[in-house]
């Protein structure tokens, strides 16, 4: 461990020390001559040498403690290189506490990996949590010399696409059970807003016949296609577009794409700025059916052939309704599901550099108890004059 200083440019309040000392040298004016009528008649005789003298030494050594600690507080007082105390055992959601328990010693103290690191004792978390991030975490917030143990169950869900990497070695255990999973929630259709150019307008029949077989047997049928011609203003509501006009995209739109919307465009249209295109669609020969990429917070995908069946037969199959859906929705999240003897973390990691510890309130302290000394000699009775 070492001590140091995170703002150093405040010793400049060390000058201060000069003020105990010029009030103690100025102690010697306080002093008024007394006339004596038996002592006027003495012969004068030259006054000896005044020499520099400091009364009530330890009172003046307080102050000046006392400024100096006043510097140092100011200078933001920190120690490095803090070691670890014991050892840390935590356990994932999942797992029996009886079991880990029963593995470790009485007087190690496990907690759960859950945000906020709280104690066995309570009762485990029941949302999923992020197994990964958190060992990251606890990883980084640990000194270096810190022993680390994680009790895991077998099954883990949520697990990052690559490998753990730590900056040391964990004892990983493995304990039956599995961690809680998200259960998967069926997203609901889409709801295509439709803006066409006149020319546009039979194109418009693919696109209904798409919106009804997403939501086929449910009450809004009605309401699963919203189209209009193209100088229509989008609802607020608007989620998911199709754009069917050729020319420039209108500058209002483009704001509303960057703004998190997701638009699928006419191959006629055109746009500034176009971003980095990936093929998201081939015919069963390799070609590209559309192209799809990022835009701010939302995503555009372009069509490379008209919305007719002369250029793109694939609106007749049936499965055209599955691949506009694919189109217009994210992709579904990578797998998540790891058997934890598979997932032990790997060490080689670069550490991470430990933050230091502040010893701003231990200091106020100190400084507290020197001003409580301080005044009691300032005002004690058994001393004379106080400077």
């Amino acid at each position: 461990m070492s001590f140091g200083l995170l703002l150093p440019a405040a010793l400049a309040a060390l000058t201060a020390l000069l003020l105990p000392l010029a009030i103690h040298l100025a102690r010697r004016s306080e002093q008024r001559p007394t006339p004596f009528a038996a002592l006027r008649w003495l012969r004068h005789k030259p006054k000896p040498r005044h020499r520099i003298r400091f009364d009530e030494w330890p009172l003046l050594l307080l102050r000046l403690l006392l400024l100096a600690l006043l510097a140092l507080w100011l200078a933001q007082p920190v120690l490095f290189g803090e070691r670890a105390d014991a050892t840390w055992t935590v356990a994932a959601p999942g797992v029996d506490s009886a079991q880990v328990r029963a593995a470790i010693a009485d007087d190690v103290e496990p907690r759960w990996l859950a945000p906020g690191f709280p104690p066995l004792s309570q009762p485990p978390p029941r949302e999923p949590v992020p197994l990964a991030s958190l060992l990251r975490q606890l990883d980084a917030e640990l000194p270096a010399d810190a022993a680390l143990t994680v009790f895991v169950p077998e099954r883990i869900d949520g697990a990052d696409g690559g490998s753990l990497r730590l900056s040391r070695t964990v004892d990983w255990r493995v304990l039956p059970g599995a961690t809680p999973a998200r259960e998967p929630r069926p997203a609901a259709p889409p709801r295509l807003v439709v803006r066409h150019a006149e020319d546009r307008v039979p194109a418009l029949r693919y696109l209904r016949a798409a919106a009804l077989a997403w939501r086929s047997g449910e009450a809004g049928e009605t309401d699963a296609i919203d189209a209009a011609a193209e100088t229509v203003p989008l609802p607020d509501d608007a989620r998911h577009l199709v754009w069917l006009a050729p020319g420039p995209l209108p500058a209002a739109v483009r704001r509303w794409i960057d703004d998190g919307g997701v638009a699928l465009l006419d191959p006629d249209t055109e746009f500034e700025r176009e971003p980095a295109m990936a093929v998201a669609w081939r015919d069963p020969s390799g070609a590209a059916l559309a192209e799809g990429g990022a835009s701010g917070r939302g995503r555009i995908v372009r069509l490379t052939r008209p919305l007719a069946p002369a250029a793109l037969p694939q609106l007749l199959e049936p499965d055209f309704p599955r691949r506009l859906r694919a189109l217009l929705e994210p992709p579904p999240p990578a797998p998540a599901r790891v058997y934890a003897a598979d997932y032990a973390p790997e060490a080689g990691s670069a550490a991470y550099p430990q933050p230091p510890r502040d010893l701003q309130p231990w200091w106020a302290l100190l400084i507290a108890l020197v001003l409580l000394a301080e005044r009691w000699l300032a005002t004690a009775r058994r001393r004379g004059e106080a400077p």
